[in-house]
Protein backbone atom coordinates (compact mmCIF):
# COMPACT_ATOMS: atom_id res chain seq x y z
CA UNK A 1 0.00 0.00 0.00
CA UNK A 2 1.37 3.42 -0.92
CA UNK A 3 1.84 6.31 1.52
CA UNK A 4 -0.86 8.22 -0.39
CA UNK A 5 -3.37 5.42 0.27
CA UNK A 6 -2.59 5.68 3.99
CA UNK A 7 -3.06 9.48 4.27
CA UNK A 8 -5.57 10.60 6.90
CA UNK A 9 -7.55 13.82 6.47
CA UNK A 10 -7.95 15.17 9.98
CA UNK A 11 -11.21 16.95 10.79
CA UNK A 12 -12.35 19.47 13.41
CA UNK A 13 -13.65 16.45 15.38
CA UNK A 14 -10.11 15.08 15.59
CA UNK A 15 -9.07 18.51 16.83
CA UNK A 16 -11.74 18.35 19.55
CA UNK A 17 -10.14 15.18 20.90
CA UNK A 18 -6.71 16.85 21.07
CA UNK A 19 -8.02 18.94 24.02
CA UNK A 20 -7.62 15.82 26.13
CA UNK A 21 -3.89 15.34 25.47
CA UNK A 22 -1.77 15.73 28.60
CA UNK A 23 -1.33 14.51 32.15
CA UNK A 24 -4.37 14.42 34.44
CA UNK A 25 -5.29 13.66 38.02
CA UNK A 26 -8.77 12.31 38.68
CA UNK A 27 -11.24 12.23 41.56
CA UNK A 28 -14.11 9.80 41.01
CA UNK A 29 -17.33 8.92 42.82
CA UNK A 30 -19.07 5.70 41.83
CA UNK A 31 -21.96 3.53 42.95
CA UNK A 32 -20.57 0.07 42.17
CA UNK A 33 -23.86 -1.76 42.81
CA UNK A 34 -27.46 -0.49 42.67
CA UNK A 35 -28.30 1.17 45.98
CA UNK A 36 -24.80 0.47 47.28
CA UNK A 37 -22.55 2.97 48.99
CA UNK A 38 -20.83 5.70 46.99
CA UNK A 39 -17.13 4.90 46.68
CA UNK A 40 -14.45 7.49 45.99
CA UNK A 41 -11.25 6.82 44.09
CA UNK A 42 -8.31 8.82 42.84
CA UNK A 43 -6.34 8.04 39.73
CA UNK A 44 -3.96 9.45 37.17
CA UNK A 45 -4.31 9.45 33.42
CA UNK A 46 -1.85 10.10 30.63
CA UNK A 47 -3.45 11.02 27.29
CA UNK A 48 -1.40 11.07 24.11
CA UNK A 49 -2.16 11.68 20.48
CA UNK A 50 -1.64 8.98 17.88
CA UNK A 51 -0.84 11.06 14.81
CA UNK A 52 -3.74 13.43 15.49
CA UNK A 53 -6.24 10.74 14.44
CA UNK A 54 -6.67 9.07 17.84
CA UNK A 55 -6.17 9.81 21.50
CA UNK A 56 -4.99 7.06 23.84
CA UNK A 57 -6.01 7.55 27.47
CA UNK A 58 -3.97 5.33 29.82
CA UNK A 59 -5.11 5.40 33.43
CA UNK A 60 -3.88 3.97 36.73
CA UNK A 61 -6.09 3.61 39.81
CA UNK A 62 -5.28 2.48 43.32
CA UNK A 63 -2.04 2.46 45.24
CA UNK A 64 0.85 1.52 42.99
CA UNK A 65 -1.38 1.40 39.91
CA UNK A 66 -3.46 -1.56 41.13
CA UNK A 67 -5.79 -1.21 38.12
CA UNK A 68 -4.94 0.00 34.64
CA UNK A 69 -7.36 1.29 32.00
CA UNK A 70 -7.04 2.20 28.33
CA UNK A 71 -9.53 4.24 26.33
CA UNK A 72 -9.08 4.93 22.62
CA UNK A 73 -11.05 7.68 20.91
CA UNK A 74 -11.08 8.79 17.29
CA UNK A 75 -13.42 10.14 14.65
CA UNK A 76 -14.57 8.10 11.63
CA UNK A 77 -15.57 10.51 8.82
CA UNK A 78 -17.17 7.64 6.86
CA UNK A 79 -19.57 6.99 9.76
CA UNK A 80 -19.81 10.66 10.74
CA UNK A 81 -19.32 9.52 14.35
CA UNK A 82 -16.74 9.38 17.08
CA UNK A 83 -15.56 5.81 17.72
CA UNK A 84 -13.48 4.15 20.39
CA UNK A 85 -13.03 1.48 23.01
CA UNK A 86 -12.40 1.01 26.72
CA UNK A 87 -10.73 -1.85 28.58
CA UNK A 88 -9.56 -2.22 32.16
CA UNK A 89 -7.47 -4.71 34.09
CA UNK A 90 -10.38 -5.14 36.53
CA UNK A 91 -12.84 -6.42 33.89
CA UNK A 92 -13.06 -8.82 30.95
CA UNK A 93 -15.59 -6.86 28.87
CA UNK A 94 -14.37 -4.65 26.02
CA UNK A 95 -16.57 -1.55 25.65
CA UNK A 96 -17.00 -0.36 22.04
CA UNK A 97 -18.04 3.28 21.65
CA UNK A 98 -19.88 5.33 19.04
CA UNK A 99 -21.01 8.86 19.66
CA UNK A 100 -21.27 12.52 18.80
CA UNK A 101 -20.85 15.96 20.27
CA UNK A 102 -23.87 17.46 22.02
CA UNK A 103 -25.47 20.70 20.81
CA UNK A 104 -23.10 22.84 22.91
CA UNK A 105 -20.04 21.26 21.30
CA UNK A 106 -18.48 20.89 24.76
CA UNK A 107 -19.54 17.31 25.51
CA UNK A 108 -18.90 14.06 23.68
CA UNK A 109 -21.72 11.56 24.28
CA UNK A 110 -20.58 7.97 23.74
CA UNK A 111 -22.94 4.99 23.58
CA UNK A 112 -21.98 1.39 24.26
CA UNK A 113 -23.40 -1.86 25.58
CA UNK A 114 -22.22 -4.18 28.29
CA UNK A 115 -23.22 -6.32 31.25
CA UNK A 116 -25.73 -4.68 33.57
CA UNK A 117 -24.70 -4.04 37.15
CA UNK A 118 -28.23 -5.16 38.09
CA UNK A 119 -28.35 -8.66 36.61
CA UNK A 120 -25.46 -9.21 34.17
CA UNK A 121 -27.72 -9.03 31.10
CA UNK A 122 -26.57 -6.77 28.27
CA UNK A 123 -27.78 -3.18 28.63
CA UNK A 124 -27.10 0.28 27.21
CA UNK A 125 -24.50 2.63 28.70
CA UNK A 126 -23.66 6.27 28.02
CA UNK A 127 -20.34 7.88 28.85
CA UNK A 128 -20.22 11.66 28.45
CA UNK A 129 -16.94 13.58 28.37
CA UNK A 130 -17.55 17.26 29.02
CA UNK A 131 -14.81 19.86 28.59
CA UNK A 132 -15.51 22.45 31.29
CA UNK A 133 -12.24 24.36 30.90
CA UNK A 134 -8.86 23.71 29.24
CA UNK A 135 -7.66 22.14 32.51
CA UNK A 136 -10.90 20.47 33.68
CA UNK A 137 -13.04 17.77 32.10
CA UNK A 138 -15.76 15.59 33.58
CA UNK A 139 -16.73 12.03 32.68
CA UNK A 140 -20.20 10.87 33.68
CA UNK A 141 -21.41 7.30 33.18
CA UNK A 142 -25.03 6.18 33.09
CA UNK A 143 -26.74 2.89 32.33
CA UNK A 144 -30.26 1.84 31.34
CA UNK A 145 -31.89 -0.07 34.18
CA UNK A 146 -34.18 -3.04 33.55
CA UNK A 147 -37.17 -0.66 34.04
CA UNK A 148 -35.87 1.52 31.16
CA UNK A 149 -34.73 4.45 33.31
CA UNK A 150 -31.24 5.92 32.91
CA UNK A 151 -29.20 5.95 36.14
CA UNK A 152 -26.02 7.88 36.85
CA UNK A 153 -23.48 5.63 38.55
CA UNK A 154 -20.15 7.44 38.13
CA UNK A 155 -18.79 10.97 37.97
CA UNK A 156 -15.07 11.63 37.48
CA UNK A 157 -13.39 15.07 37.54
CA UNK A 158 -10.11 15.23 35.61
CA UNK A 159 -7.74 18.13 36.27
CA UNK A 160 -4.61 18.80 34.26
CA UNK A 161 -1.36 18.44 36.23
Amino acid sequence: MSDAAMHVELTKEHGWLEQMVGEWSCEMEAEMSPGGPIQTHTSRESVRSLGGAWVLCAGEMGSGGTHQTLMTLGYDPAKGRFVGSFVGSMMTNQWIYEGELDESGNALVLSTQGPSVEDGNVTDYRDTIEIRAPDHRVLTSTYRRSNGEWTLFMTAHYRRV
